[in-house]
């Protein structure tokens, strides 16, 4: 571990503050070899030259013998909702040290620090896959603001990675009840002024259990859904990204220290770096490369909880998965298993009932195998029709991931509804207050974002009828080593679209044979 320089303001990344739900000072950082660290060997490979947050108390465990929401279920049944939190086994911190309160200089150059006191403002490099970046736009966005950086500090100057702007903070004081008015919804907040990515910040309580919670929610637990829009230069992220965030509410409304579970292809270099893993918000929103608030707007709907036991339960369930995930037990899927289908099978499975939608079309699943098989001159892309069409749409599309838990839960809420047993009990009993918060994108020299789509009839309006016009950001394969997989590691079930491929197989092996025994009768 590096330690920031006596005479600059910059802290260390695990010196003070918060990660999530746990005192930051309950980790050490790490860059490189990680020796009795409590993440697998799988999982550090990602990590090998980045800063990475380990804990000094116990983490959270997985059973390695279980698939991952088997192990997730049989972990809820078994745990007692009062038992002590565990940490997260691995936290991809990104940066050794913290700046805060500084404020950008109007020609971009410095960062004011107080009593008359600057630091040379340096930016961490650009990737040569990441095509937009700071610029004029992004100084001039973020002037008058104080901010939260993450980097590396030096004599006389700061290299930041994470520029958070506590613009995006909470102000409490103003919060008055708000709730969603006839013919509103969640949706439809989302998609207000096409998905806000110029409007500024934003916060609305939906719902308080009783008048002034939500003012008075400063230092209490929080469980957050966070929905990522479309962004405005690549076609294949008309989608838009979700996770789930657990963390405390600062007792001045700060939130860029909670923590986010981002689920990501792992087998795929990001042009933008993205790895999947647990992060502070701060990073995931506002790293200068990574972060989704310089490509696109967000929306986060933020439960306020009286005491944090739905949070810590549901954050060790994502610790449980994440550990399957890299070790590879279960691959990252578009359709069946994407950032929405991992996030909300795992609430499913620690007891939230979030409700289903049932897939888009099964006949077109069916039809569309050989159609696009023989229109593509492609069998990859015919199954990724069936899977596609024929996946769960809440675990499919987002948007619609953080509209149906979103709305489920603002609806149990307001309806007063009791739950029985797990998460669901938990939040009935814990929820506060509902907060809705808009994040507006970044200027830069990267395209505006809007709102994701819903469905496969909006996604396919927005984008060039042909294919080859689409504008594609190229994400080659990362291979994972083969001598770090766990030959004792539960099988994945293929995808369903495997299964349909067998079944036109035969099916047309049939109709072939039929056809023959015809033509040999004549």
């Amino acid at each position: 571990m590096t330690f920031a320089h006596p005479a600059l303001p910059a802290s260390d990344a695990v010196s003070g503050g918060r990660l999530g739900l746990h005192d930051a000072t309950g980790f050490r950082a790490v860059r490189g070899v990680c020796t009795g660290c409590a993440a697998a060997s799988q999982a550090l490979w990602y990590f090998q030259d980045d800063w990475i947050a380990v804990p000094l108390a116990p983490a959270s465990s997985f059973d390695p013998a279980l698939a991952a929401q088997d192990d997730v279920r049989t972990w809820a049944q078994a745990q007692d909702t009062g038992a002590e939190a565990t940490h997260p086994p691995l936290i991809w911190i990104g940066s050794p040290h913290v700046l805060t309160g500084a404020r950008l200089t109007a020609d971009g150059t410095r960062l004011d620090v107080g009593d008359d006191e600057s630091l040379a403002f340096l930016l961490v490099p650009q990737l040569a896959s990441n095509v937009s970046w700071f610029n004029a736009d992004s100084v001039a966005w973020l002037q008058g603001q104080s901010l939260t950086l993450r980097g590396e500090a030096s004599a006389g100057g700061f290299t930041a990675r994470t520029l958070w702007p506590h613009g995006f903070d909470i102000d409490l004081t103003a919060l008055r009840a708000d709730p969603l008015r006839e013919g509103e919804t969640l949706a439809t907040l989302v998609r207000a002024n096409e998905g806000g990515a110029r409007q500024p910040t934003s916060v609305r309580l939906l719902w308080e259990r009783t008048p002034g919670a939500a003012r008075a929610a400063g230092g209490r637990p929080v469980l957050a859904l966070v929905l990522n829009g479309a962004q405005g230069d690549d076609d294949e992220a008309h989608g838009g990204h979700f996770a789930l965030a657990t963390g405390v509410l600062g007792e001045h409304g700060q939130w860029n220290d909670w923590l986010v579970n981002n689920f990501y292809n792992l087998d795929a270099w990001s042009e933008k770096g993205i790895v999947a893993a647990t992060l502070p918000m701060d990073a995931y929103l506002t790293d200068l490369n990574a972060g989704q608030s310089w490509y696109r707007p967000s929306a986060v709907l933020v439960a306020v909880l009286r005491e944090p036991r739905a949070a810590a339960r549901v954050q060790q369930g994502l610790d449980r998965v994440f550990s399957h995930f890299y070790r590879h037990d279960f691959s990252y899927r578009h359709a069946t298993a994407n950032c929405a289908g991992i996030s909300l099978d795992t609430l499913r499975s620690l007891g939230w009932a979030v409700p289903q939608l049932g897939p888009t079309s099964k006949p077109k699943a069916w039809l569309g195998l050989p159609w696009m098989t023989l229109k593509e001159l492609s069998l990859t892309s015919g199954l990724q029709a069936f899977d596609y069409m024929s996946a769960e749409r809440s675990g499919l599309f987002p948007f619609v991931a953080f509209n149906v838990a979103g709305s489920d839960l603002l609806g149990r809420l307001t309806a007063g509804k009791a739950a029985e047993q797990g998460l669901e009990r938990l939040l009935a009993d814990d929820v506060e207050a509902l907060l809705y918060i808009h994040v507006p994108q970044i200027p830069s020299s990267r395209a505006f974002g809007s709102a994701p789509v819903t469905s496969y009839d909006e996604y396919a309006a927005r984008v060039p009828a042909e294919r080859s016009q689409w504008v594609v950001r190229p994400a080659p394969p990362r291979p994972f080593p083969d001598d770090l997989r766990d030959a004792a590691a539960p099988k994945e079930a293929p995808p369903a679209s495997r299964r349909a491929l067998i079944v036109w197989l035969v099916a047309l092996g049939a109709v072939a044979l039929w056809l023959l025994s015809r033509l040999f009768r004549r």
